[in-house]
């Protein structure tokens, strides 16, 4: 089993720029298949969860081609509705295929999806929401069996009871087909959002509203294959920001829109780091220890990511003082804490809260990392850890992150993969 293998201590100098982000490019290219024809994206990330994605559209008849980071997607022959459980299991964030072949095929068939163990993620309000536009679905032993009602898929107004990023895709897509007026209330605000309403709208498609809360979607428009640039990965972002804020240094983060990211970078100028940002870039700097900062309460955008809550509590875990951390999104969001309790690091868990009390500095050790953000948090403490830390588990970060180890190598790590 291979792991990473780093030499702690040494601070992180240059620049880095963030690949494409894993929370935009999945639904895109599941709205590649609304219509027939050639659609060229751009910046498209070396992910597993996206290699997941570009098996299952092959499966479902797609011509597939990938040059670098640009993927080709010719969805002129779609010859199947139904995913298998293998691949299903991949990733959760694979149900997003439900509102895709909906408004195509008229009909999808998938079991339960997969991913990363963070607890119950029900995909209730996926189903109501397509239930609501006209679909009908059995639940049958752990499938999905998905079809347009007799009378066909009609806009309607859908409410979400919470703001799911993935309801609120999946109910974006299926509308495309529906005719009238679809309006989502309560509809995530999420920047990934904001990014698939521009790729259906170079599409054709008549979306408007995302970034508030009310998604309004005129359905039947004619759509056609686009070109289309994916938007930079703000959670990688923090990531690299959170590594160099635990290592010391100055690193430029290049490729993302920082405005996407302000909870985090706040926090990280509260805890001692200087932050200078532009339109597309953000430099970071700092060296000491960082300082304990106000509460961290992770929530729906615009709020603290809870893809970032890791990261921040592993560099904070090795700084001064007292921070208090509150998971407000997802159930066993936690389980890199006692992998961080390996290095030293002082944790206390009440449930959804955390306290971390900063211990000056961690100490290397062999840890493991058992999902994706929670690996990338135990790399991060590794990078201002004294002494050598060994990450396993690698198989969990390559979901979203592309060439991490060899990006912070060009910025001073000392970091290797081992067999």
């Amino acid at each position: 089993m291979s792991y990473y293998e780093i030499q702690g201590g040494r601070p992180l100098f240059g620049a880095v720029t963030i690949h494409g982000a894993k929370n935009s490019i999945l639904p895109i290219l599941a709205a590649c298949l609304l219509v027939p024809g050639q659609s060229v994206i751009h910046n498209c990330p070396d992910l597993s969860d996206v290699s997941a994605t570009l098996d299952i559209l092959r499966l479902l008849g797609c011509r597939v081609d990938r040059e670098g980071d640009t993927v080709t997607v010719d969805a002129s022959a779609l010859t199947r509705a139904d995913i298998p459980e293998g691949l299903m299991r991949e990733m959760r964030s694979s149900v997003i295929f439900l509102g895709a072949l909906l408004a195509r095929l008229g009909a999808a068939e998938l079991s339960y999806p997969g991913g990363c163990e963070l607890g119950p993620r029900p995909i209730d309000l996926h189903l109501s929401a397509l239930r609501a536009l006209g679909a009908e679905i059995l639940e049958e032993q752990g499938n999905l069996c998905c079809r347009r009602c007799r009378e066909g898929l009609r806009g309607r107004e859908i409410c979400l009871s919470i703001p799911s990023v993935g309801a609120t895709e999946n109910a974006m897509l299926a509308a495309c087909a529906c005719p009238g007026v679809t309006t989502i209330v309560g509809a995530a605000r999420e920047p990934e959002i904001v990014d698939l309403q521009s790729f259906l709208q170079a599409m054709g498609a008549q979306v408007t509203g995302s970034g508030t809360s009310v998604i309004s979607v005129r359905g039947g428009a004619p759509l056609h294959p686009v070109e289309y640039r994916v938007m930079g990965d703000r959670i990688a972002a923090a990531t690299y920001l959170c590594g160099c804020a635990a290592a010391g240094g100055e690193i430029k983060a290049a490729g993302f829109a920082p405005d996407t990211l302000s909870a985090v970078l706040s926090c990280l100028e509260e805890a001692g780091c200087a932050l200078h940002t532009g339109p597309d870039w953000a430099v970071l700097s700092h060296t000491g220890p960082l300082k304990a900062i106000s509460p961290v309460r992770t929530a729906p955008y615009p709020g603290f990511p809870t893809d970032a809550q890791a990261v921040l509590m592993a560099a904070l875990a090795g700084g001064e003082g007292a921070t208090l951390f509150v998971e407000n999104m997802f159930d066993s969001r936690y389980r890199h804490v006692d992998e961080l309790r390996r290095m030293g690091a002082d944790i206390q868990l009440a449930g959804r809260a955390a306290m971390v009390s900063g211990v000056g500095r961690l100490r290397g050790a062999a840890v493991r990392s058992t999902d994706l953000r929670g690996g990338a948090a135990l790399v991060v403490a590794g990078l201002g850890a004294e002494g050598t830390t060994r990450v396993s588990g690698l198989r969990h970060i390559r979901r979203g992150y592309q060439a991490l180890d060899r990006n912070l190598s060009a910025l001073g790590a000392e970091i290797r993969e081992a067999p």
